[in-house]
């Protein structure tokens, strides 16, 4: 049997997180992952099956002056060899059991309610869907 192992991530494990590019939307950067992994608050899990980064997950604490600490779940990413397997499940479940043990309120996270895989995702690892939010976005990059 394939030994699978989530990881989490730490300052200094900025080649891992390079070894994982293929998950991400678009190739990690050095200096980017650095400071990501370097600030307080923010983690980044890898299931590794066998020695193949087969997904991850990344949270970010928020913390509110009349409300505490709650999780984002940022972003999950799942290869296609290994989706259906409860690779993503398996790491929603580990950044839920990380946001109980650093004394979050709550995790949430949000996504399309098309994205099917998704909602199943969540559902699964014992999401309750609560509302129906629209998220509104800034562009505050430099026009080109």
């Amino acid at each position: 049997m394939i030994p699978i192992e989530t990881r989490w991530l730490v300052p200094g494990d900025e080649a891992l997180v390079e070894r994982a590019g293929h998950l991400f939307d678009d190739l990690p950067r050095h200096e980017w992952s650095a400071r990501f992994l370097s600030q307080p608050g923010h983690h980044l899990g890898i299931v590794f099956v066998g020695d193949e980064p087969a997904g991850f997950v990344t949270g970010v604490e928020m913390t509110h002056p009349d409300k505490g600490t709650e999780m984002f779940l940022y972003e999950l990413a799942v290869d296609e060899p290994f989706r259906g397997r409860g690779v993503g499940t398996r790491l929603v479940r580990a950044l839920a059991d990380l946001a109980r043990d650093l004394d979050c309120f709550d995790m949430w996270v949000l996504t399309d309610r098309d994205n099917l895989a998704a909602m199943a995702t969540y559902r699964a690892a014992g999401a309750t869907e609560e509302s129906d939010h629209v998220m509104l976005v800034w562009d505050l990059r430099p026009a080109r």
